[in-house]
């Protein structure tokens, strides 16, 4: 149906709890309205397991399972008839005014370039901290792209506890690049042509799209737990560089709205969130004039000051929480996917 979105997951039948948390947290995400659960019938993960867990939002959630339906065929029919039903009550509802207390931004990055860390990423931090400062709360997650920032995070830690957790997620993430066998020195070659030498060089840039308010403390993301902002402020997220996973793992935490800083370009949307895609190059902006909503390379030219775009930003993300569309939800991206971690590596390292 086209005011429905489908998205899916390709780790098995298997109980995995990270990919149960997560499909929880997105049926969970305030932007979801209801949730028609798809399943085959032999799972260990089964739909009712998801669906109990969205269910305690209040929101719609139906089943149809293929094995008890009678085969495909069967299942797209239910399945289109309760669509259509859960369309006919969404299109019923009015729009209401709420604070910005009750926004959460997700902040990424992908296809960086040297005006990253120079433009676009401090630009996306005063946004965030305005947003923070109106009651809001901001997720920040990618630990591989905190690598060698360990001090510098932990010095904005609200507590000492909060600093040791955030030395202990880079820590490991670092464990886990060497026990693969990368070193610091590896980013992608998009990356390099773009002028980033190391992950370091790369992770300095990369925490500045946190902006500079204290940092709540760190969401737990593994077999264990799964952990969601518990009040406003800055909070770091124990998830991967992947993008659309890292985006699909905060949008499960909560987030409403995605600021995507790309220098080299990118065309990723998502599933469940809109994503506001800021770039520091102005080149990549005029290139990729289609997919860019905000051209933070203005900074470097001199016309613009890093306040003035930072604000523009914060404005942009009110906007497009108010329904204005994102242009990669404009184009119809909605790009989803789940990331978990390899729990037997997790245990030879000792993580679990």
């Amino acid at each position: 149906m086209e005011d429905a979105v489908a998205v899916t997951q390709h780790h098995g039948c298997g109980l995995n709890e990270m990919v149960v948390n997560t499909l929880i947290g997105v049926g969970c995400n305030p932007n979801v309205a209801g949730v028609l659960l798809v399943g085959l019938g032999c799972e260990t993960l089964t739909s009712e397991i998801l669906a109990d867990g969205i269910a305690q939002t209040g929101k719609p959630v139906e089943i149809v399972v293929c094995q008890r339906e009678g085969g495909t065929l069967r299942t797209i029919q239910k399945g289109t008839q309760i669509l259509q039903n859960m369309s006919r009550e969404v299109a019923n509802m009015a729009r209401k005014p709420f604070s910005l207390s009750d926004l959460t931004l997700a902040i990424e990055c992908g296809g960086s370039d040297a005006t990253s860390g120079l433009a676009a990423n401090p630009a996306v931090g005063i946004a965030a901290d305005m947003l923070i400062d109106e009651g809001g709360t901001v997720i920040f997650s990618e630990p591989q792209e905190m690598a060698g920032t360990q001090d510098l995070l932990a010095k904005r830690a609200v507590n000492e506890e909060v600093g040791k957790a955030i030395r202990g997620m880079i820590d490991r993430e670092e464990q886990r690049m060497r026990a693969m066998g990368i070193d610091s020195r590896f980013i992608t070659r998009g990356n390099i042509d773009g002028g980033l030498t190391t992950i370091e060089e790369k992770s300095l840039g990369a925490i500045r799209k946190g902006g500079t308010r204290p940092i709540q403390g760190v969401l737990e993301n593994n077999y264990r737990k799964f952990d969601r902002p518990r009040h406003s402020g800055l909070w770091l997220q124990d998830g991967t560089e992947r993008d659309i996973s890292s985006v699909t793992h905060m949008a499960a935490a909560g987030a409403q709205v995605v600021a995507f800083t790309t220098g080299r370009g990118s065309t990723t949307g998502h599933a469940i969130a809109p994503v506001i895609k800021i770039t520091g190059n102005s080149e990549t902006y005029a290139l990729m004039a289609d997919n860019m909503d905000v051209n933070a390379g203005f900074i470097l030219d001199g016309s613009e000051t890093l306040l003035s775009v930072g604000q523009r930003i914060f404005r942009t993300i009110v906007e497009v929480a108010s329904g204005k569309q994102a242009k990669a939800e404009a184009l119809g991206y909605r790009d989803f996917d789940v990331f978990t971690r390899d729990r037997l590596a997790e245990r030879l390292l000792g993580f679990c």
